[in-house]
């Protein structure tokens, strides 16, 4: 019998209309089906989180946090695609994140939900380096978490001349390094939990 293939959810640490991470997780997301994958793309927009604050918490966990935690559960993996605020990842992916790992409505661990799970990485700015160092701190974070990140990464530079619309990447190269990652995920996930892919 064939075994599900694997189901990774996808998001872009990015709210803005137009956004070249949000285009660009669609290109992430498309390698990832391309392998394989079944992706779940979500728009963190529909999941808003005020700053994580204990007394929130303590007054009722939001729901979009019981949403957010039930998405982790169900899929194997995470792919991502994050601006470059200030040198690091935006507030909005690190407030995610913070808010996931918090304990689920069942009293277990909330970073329990991201152990040993696979992660791929990706970035694009306006300028030259396209968010590389957004990358290093996003990587970081998500080791901490237990998530596994695939060495394979990408930050597309130039973004407003490469990233035109939603899922379009006109840089052949760029595309194909792009959707490695998305591979990179897959294999690793089927390698896990031996699923097909």
């Amino acid at each position: 019998m064939t075994a599900p293939a694997p189901r990774l959810l996808a998001f872009a640490g990015a709210l803005r209309q137009g956004s070249y991470n949000r285009r660009l997780i669609h290109v992430l997301a498309d390698g990832a089906r391309t392998a394989g994958a079944q992706v779940t793309l979500i728009e963190l927009r529909d999941y808003p989180l005020p700053v994580y604050d204990g007394d929130i918490e303590a007054a009722g966990m939001p729901d979009a946090v019981r949403a957010l935690q039930q998405l982790m559960r169900e899929h194997d993996g995470l792919l991502i695609s994050t601006p470059e605020y200030n040198g690091s990842m935006p507030a909005l992916v690190k407030n995610t994140l913070d808010w996931i790992s918090r304990p689920t409505a069942d009293g277990r661990s909330g970073v329990a939900l991201f152990q040993d799970k696979v992660a791929g990485i990706v970035s694009a700015s306006p300028g030259p380096l396209g968010g590389l160092r957004s990358l290093l701190v996003l990587r970081d974070a998500l080791a901490k978490l237990g998530l596994i990140v695939v060495p394979q990464q990408v930050a597309v530079g130039q973004a407003a001349d490469k990233l035109t619309d939603y899922g379009v990447l006109n840089d052949d190269r760029m595309k194909t390094n792009v959707h490695g990652v998305a591979a990179a995920v897959v294999r690793h996930v089927t390698m896990r939990v031996g699923v097909a892919a």
